[in-house]
């Protein structure tokens, strides 16, 4: 009889792993797939857990002196009412400003032309004019292409509003009754896992809670800073460029850079470079409050990932799902960090572990 092949511990140990592995790449790609047909549904939830981590502390403030149900509503509809109170002053802002801003941009553009003309650039005249005459020229071919991507942006925003209304529905409930609904949830649990369930409950609504209220905070500060900065200097649209600063802040490491570009674009246009020139700057020093001050300082009640994390799940989400996924990327890699590290935790000491 022959030998059985003899096979390393180490080959045997990692076949044992990788099958394992493989199930489980398997469950996570369906579970990212599934989410995918239904992913409207996934971001009306998580717009609703956002919602409620922002407002649950003021609906609690408000239910000590009247009805849960009556505070919920209160809460939500005043929510609702700034919201739309911040629109309609950027609405008014733009309509204020249209006819200046319109004549800015001309006058602004002919600027730019004549700067580039200039040492050092030196640019041929005839290039510019062309390039004007080519990009008139394309938009009138297009403009059927643009009308019907233009219909498909009205479709996607209905989506957007439908998104948006079912996460204010769940909303509702989860300020009402949230804690009843998850302990309901654990109680359809095997008994000797709930604890377990509990804590990594527990861990990932703090973390979600921290990262949201401080991302809110950090994104305020900077809608701020770059909303009196563009006043002081002039600059047109400011309070439209300080909500887009406001908005762009979700994206950490990319959004902020991106919204300030936008706006140096603007003051090139209306200001001329020395301005821009400024703006630019503005990018570097708030980057620098945003990292080193607002992040740590704001962020230290929730997980704080290194910065390549950061970069690296921003980019996957964006890959995985665009913007919705930029957004999403980093609060789900936090809380999932969370609850790893505190079931390791509560494995490695279990008495400390028991909620």
């Amino acid at each position: 009889m022959g030998m059985e092949p003899q096979v390393s511990p180490f080959l045997r140990t990692a076949a044992a792993r990788a099958w394992r592995l493989l199930v489980v790449g398997a469950a996570v790609y369906a579970v990212f797939a599934l989410l995918g047909r239904f992913h409207e549904i996934g971001v009306a939830l998580f717009l609703g857990l956002v919602v409620t981590a922002l407002l649950r502390p003021l609906a609690d403030l408000v239910a000590r002196t009247l009805p849960r149900g009556v505070a919920v509503a209160v809460t939500l509809i005043g929510g609702i009412a700034l919201v739309f109170g911040v629109l309609a002053l950027v609405g008014e802002a733009v309509a204020g400003e249209s006819t200046t801003l319109v004549r800015e941009f001309r006058d602004g553009v002919d600027r730019i032309e004549r700067w580039l003309e200039k040492p050092p650039f030196r640019l041929n005249p005839d290039v510019l004019s062309d390039l004007h005459h080519r990009v008139t020229q394309f938009l009138s071919s297009h403009r059927s292409t643009l009308l019907s991507k233009a219909v498909s942006g009205a479709s996607e925003a209905v989506h957007v509003l439908t998104a948006v209304a079912l996460g204010l529905f769940a909303s509702v409930f989860f300020l009402h009754a949230g804690d009843r609904q998850w302990a309901w949830f654990c109680a359809q649990l095997p008994e000797r896992s709930r604890p377990r369930w509990v804590l990594a409950g527990q861990a990932a609504w703090r973390t979600f809670t921290g990262y949201t209220r401080g991302i809110v905070l950090v994104a305020a500060t900077n809608a701020i800073l770059v909303g009196v900065a563009l006043y002081f200097l002039g600059v047109p649209l400011a309070v439209p460029l300080a909500l887009l600063e406001f908005f762009a802040a979700f994206v950490p490491l990319i959004g902020s850079p991106v919204a300030l570009a936008v706006a140096a674009v603007v003051a090139l246009a209306a200001k001329g470079p020395l301005t821009a020139a400024i703006v630019v700057a503005l990018i570097v020093i708030i980057g620098q409050i945003e990292g080193h001050l607002l992040h740590p300082l704001v962020m230290s009640w929730a997980v704080r990932l290194h910065p390549l994390v950061v970069a690296v799940s921003v980019v996957g989400g964006a890959i995985a799902a665009g913007v919705v996924g930029a957004v999403v990327a980093v609060p789900l890699v936090s809380v999932g960090w969370a609850v790893f590290t505190t079931l390791r935790e509560a494995h490695r000491s279990p008495a400390a572990g028991v909620p």
